[in-house]
């Protein structure tokens, strides 16, 4: 991400906050300069270069003395402090949107190549079956309709487990665009919820392969936007799986403090109504596990782990868990325990806990099975077995072979950085020749912080 776009974001944890949301919402801009000052740190006169006002204007608006109210003044601010347009009542801002949208693809014209219409976004190669058959119903979106669009999202994941989610974006982006444009008109209530429920997973999926890119700021974005339409429909649930998504991105942003008040925000949600489950109980138990552990904080996160394995006995079959956390299993229990114990350096208790979740590990789940052997591989180099971590790194570069994952890449250069004091011992000599098959190992080293 260039440089001018990271410092001009605001941290998640503001932007998430319920009073930088009813600010936004009522377009208090006095209130809202003042928490962007104290939250993130931006001054007045940084305010007013930003947003291209006077530093006269922004101190009136500070103190009470004047409101903004043209359009073109709301957008500047949006734009120069990067609060996302449906903060704000605004479309989409530019500044927003995947380069991907911009790009439309023209069929040849000429002899033999009829002129033909630009194709939709959602018709894109990539996209399911089931994804054809809803776009065939045209804007009268029935229950089939309904069961065939959650039945296209299920075969997303199911391919962004075993081949990553960057072929498969175009295809979420367009499907995402054509369910909003089916909410532009009024339906029967549960065609409606059903609808913005849809939404909201697929800019949660998109939210995600940005993410799994790496690509934070996108990534971001698109979490806000499932956020904004899962309240919608006041789906607290998936609203707290959404900010449990943006506490791990923030795991990888080394922004633990921000990861813990994310984290916090979702079980708030979740403690607001009475169905939430025991699985997103645990899931979201965990979810704090890691953010202590990246704060170092080993009491808490030793408390954290035991809610998640406290919550987890008492699931019952039967229990009406939504899709979305169905992934949250035993084994993946079990490896998320030993990446948290992991994180603290207690690779001792790490070690056999993700060995036992890599043998059961799905094997069709490639970037599950590399991301565990990472962290497997972790925990013996932390015990000083080198050859036994080498060996375990190698085997991960087969699934990080088969997937596009920026994050499988990432984890695996980390561990080729951490392998410095050793690099002439056979063991590590026949690990970076193989990385280098399958990875280019950048020139420069990148952040050594274990993260999840």
């Amino acid at each position: 991400m260039p440089e001018s776009r990271r410092t001009h974001e605001l941290p998640t944890a503001l932007l998430t906050d319920p009073q930088m949301i009813d600010a936004c919402r009522v377009r208090d801009f006095a209130r809202i300069f003042r928490l962007v000052k104290t939250r993130a740190g931006i001054y007045p006169s940084m305010i007013a270069r930003r947003c291209e006002l006077t530093p006269s204007r922004v101190g009136e608006v500070i103190a009470g003395r004047r409101q903004l109210l043209h359009m073109d003044v709301i957008e500047r601010i949006a734009d120069g402090l990067r609060i996302p347009g449906h903060m704000l009542g605004l479309t989409r801002r530019e500044w927003e949107t995947p380069t991907v949208l911009a790009v439309v693809e023209r069929q040849p014209t000429g002899p033999g190549h009829p002129p033909t219409e630009l194709r939709p976004l959602a018709a894109l190669p990539g996209v399911g079956v089931d994804s054809i058959l809803a776009l065939a119903a045209g804007t009268n979106p029935s229950p089939s309709t309904l069961h065939a669009l959650r039945s296209s999202i299920e075969d997303y994941w199911r391919r962004d487990d075993e081949h990553g989610g960057e072929t498969l974006r175009p295809a979420v982006v367009g499907q995402l665009r054509y369910v909003e444009g089916l909410l532009k008109d009024r339906r029967p209530p549960p065609i409606q919820h059903g609808l913005y429920g849809i939404a909201a997973e697929l800019a949660r999926l998109t939210g995600w392969t940005y993410f799994d890119a790496r690509q934070y700021h996108q990534a971001r974005a698109y979490f806000s936007e499932a956020l904004q339409l899962a309240k919608e429909i006041s789906d607290r649930p998936f609203m707290a799986n959404v900010l449990a998504c943006m506490s791990l991105q923030a795991t990888y942003q080394d922004k633990p403090a921000d990861a813990l008040a994310l984290v916090s925000a979702a079980q708030d949600q979740a403690r607001a109504v009475s169905g939430t489950t025991a699985r997103v109980r645990a899931m979201l138990a965990m979810r704090e596990a890691f953010a202590h552990a990246a704060l170092g904080d080993r009491r808490a996160t030793h408390t954290a782990i035991s809610e998640a394995h406290s919550q987890f006995e008492r699931i019952r079959p039967g229990d009406p868990d939504p899709p979305w956390v169905s992934y949250f299993d035993e084994p993946k229990l079990i490896v998320d325990t030993g990446i948290a114990h992991g994180r603290l350096g207690e690779a001792a208790i790490a070690e056999p806990l993700i060995a036992d979740a890599l043998q059961r590990e799905d094997p069709a789940n490639q970037r599950g099975r590399a991301f565990h052997a990472f962290w497997l591989a972790q925990t013996q180099l932390q015990r000083g077995n080198l050859d036994h971590a080498c060996h375990t790194a190698t085997e991960a570069l087969v699934p990080a072979a088969a997937v596009t994952s920026e994050r499988v890449s990432g984890h695996l250069r980390e561990f080729y950085d951490q392998l410095a004091p050793h690099r002439e011992v056979p063991a590590a000599v026949a690990f970076e020749a193989r990385l280098r098959e399958v990875l280019p190992v950048p020139g420069q080293r990148t952040p050594s912080s274990m993260r999840t």
